[in-house]
């Protein structure tokens, strides 16, 4: 389908990514050191002990001040590597932003913090369906929704989200959502991208996380499934005639699909 015929929105957003993507590779492939980082960083290509790293937040990251304490205090859990990066988590709000969402889907919540950055940029009347399956992470963050004056704007779900998609497409409401996010279980990433799909509108966007799984998508292991479902995923999206794609080097990878 011809780029005019999508959004205003959502194509000069492309344009954006596709600038900045390529920037990316061919910063890479004069630096090659600085885009994998160190073997440990699972959540982002540029090792967060670059100074590199510290630069891009320094000159980027406008952060809420609640979304900073809620990142600070999510640091100190011990599965604080599920978090969504801050600089991915502020594309993420940014882009929800740029083609004027109202109705979100999250799909992995955790403490909320993507949730959050989300939630503040979204009008009053706009809502964000965010599903989990874990209410004592979802605790930590509840509480700093509420002192950012966004509650009302969160709809948690905490039930497989497989069920609450299967329910918003049962009530209705498929092709009604403008964004969806997805960073839950990897061995179900194709089934919660064929639902979003279904329940996104055209011109709606579905980011999809850790699609570079830390680079073991390189040489998927045969008895290593969460890794195969996110290749096959990969793959899939590549040849996928209903949506424009971008897979960016950011965070552990993220993948936007612009519904056409």
């Amino acid at each position: 389908m011809p780029l005019f015929s999508v959004p205003k929105e959502v194509a000069v957003g492309t344009a954006m990514l596709g600038v900045a993507f390529a920037t990316g590779m061919l910063a890479g492939k004069r630096y090659p050191s600085l885009v994998f980082g160190t073997p440990k960083s699972s959540k982002s290509i540029i090792g967060k002990s670059s100074p590199l790293w510290q630069y891009i937040l320094d000159h980027s990251l406008r952060e809420h001040p609640i979304l900073k304490k809620l990142r600070l205090l999510t640091a100190d859990h011990p599965w604080s590597k599920m978090m969504v990066s801050c600089d991915q988590a502020q594309l993420m709000a940014n882009l929800v932003k740029l083609i004027k969402a109202k109705k979100v889907i999250e799909i992995g919540v955790f403490t909320g913090y993507n949730t959050l950055n989300m939630a503040l940029v979204l009008p009053d009347n706009g809502r964000v369906i965010a599903c989990d399956i874990n209410e004592d992470y979802v605790k930590i963050g509840k509480p700093l929704w509420k002192e950012a004056g966004v509650e009302h704007k969160i709809d948690l779900r905490i039930k497989p989200a497989i069920q609450t998609l299967d329910e918003l497409l049962a009530s209705g409401e498929a092709e009604t959502f403008d964004f969806a996010f997805i960073d839950a279980d990897k061995e179900s990433c194709n089934e919660y991208y064929e639902k979003c799909l279904r329940l996104i509108k055209k011109g709606g966007i579905i980011a999809i996380d850790n699609v570079l799984w830390g680079g073991k998508v390189l040489k998927p292991r045969k008895d290593d499934l969460a890794t195969q479902s996110i290749h096959h995923l990969n793959e899939k999206l590549l040849r996928d005639a209903r949506v424009n794609i971008s897979m960016l080097p950011m965070g552990d990878g993220v993948t936007l699909a612009f519904k056409l």
